[in-house]
């Protein structure tokens, strides 16, 4: 083969590094910046947030701004913060246990129309949130809980893609022949559950459990529709109402933006932990 023959196979193989790593680079610009934006407008006062000045490194109130962040309506983050890490971090933990358990039930166990009823719970993945909130708001309603800590608690507790994670991670972490060795050992159901198969789906454990921490931190709609008493609020909803309450009052722009740095670091924290247990979870039932 000449070296003509030898560039012109190259040639394309380099166009196509090349056009890959344009999409890459743009892909991490999109994520960098306006993390770094949120990073240096927090060190700003409310003077620079309007300024032309933003990016740099001049009028440092990072300490300021934190102060007067805990100190606004009584330090109301505060309890706001403390919400959302009792949503988020006991609902994703409950939750996870909830979906485990009845993925490895549909996993492991036969029983009348199995398939139709995971069939019911693969519809309800496809389900937009915002569709059931009318509805969780009137069972509230009915049940006397609107309003409340369990308004927004409750419906956190159950997740039906993380039932359908739960049945691939038992397919793939949980072999049949490790349950009847139990069994025949004396193990019962629930013995052979909690002491054998618990303990090999603890990376399905953290990736629905880090699956769900996001989308209950994160969660907006359901909060809005179920409280009004702003002392139960979590995070979202409260910097949400902060930011409306900016256009009138100017002062809570720069609490909304710190309360908003503060707001993705348990997110950051739960996935650099846990990542490796995250990763390996992600590839269950890939290998055989």
């Amino acid at each position: 083969m000449s070296a003509t023959d030898s560039s012109a196979l190259l040639r394309p193989r380099l166009l196509g590094r090349t056009a890959v790593n344009a999409v890459v680079g743009m892909a991490v610009l999109y994520t960098v910046l306006p993390v770094l934006w949120l990073v240096l407008a927090a060190s700003k006062g409310r003077d620079a947030l309007f300024g032309s000045d933003v990016l740099s490194l001049r009028d440092f109130s990072f300490l300021q701004n934190l102060r007067d962040l805990f100190a606004m309506d009584d330090g109301l983050y505060g309890r706001w913060y403390a919400n959302s890490l009792l949503y988020a971090v006991v609902g994703a933990a409950v939750s996870a246990l909830v979906s485990i358990a009845c993925g490895y039930a549909f996993d492991k166990y036969r029983f009348r129309h199995k398939e139709k009823m995971f069939g019911l719970v693969l519809a309800a993945v496809m389900v937009p949130q915002t569709v059931l909130a009318l509805p969780l708001y009137l069972m509230a309603s009915g049940a006397g809980l609107v309003n409340s800590f369990w308004a927004v608690f409750i419906p956190a507790l159950f997740n039906p893609f993380g039932v359908y994670l739960g049945r691939i991670f038992s397919q793939g972490y949980v072999p049949d022949e490790v349950l009847e060795a139990a069994r025949v050992d004396g193990a019962g159901e629930l013995t052979a559950y909690v002491r054998v198969s618990l303990r090999m789906l603890g990376p399905g454990l953290v990736t629905v459990f880090l699956f769900q921490l996001t989308a209950i931190w994160n969660n907006f709609f359901l909060p809005m529709v179920m409280l009004s008493d702003q002392k139960l609020y979590p995070v979202s909803l409260g910097l949400y109402t902060w930011n409306s309450s900016a256009t009138v009052s100017p002062e809570y722009y720069p609490v909304v933006i710190m309360g908003s740095l503060l707001a993705v670091l348990p997110l950051i924290a739960a996935f650099v932990l846990l990542q490796r247990f995250w990763r390996s979870g992600l590839t269950a039932g890939a290998v055989k």
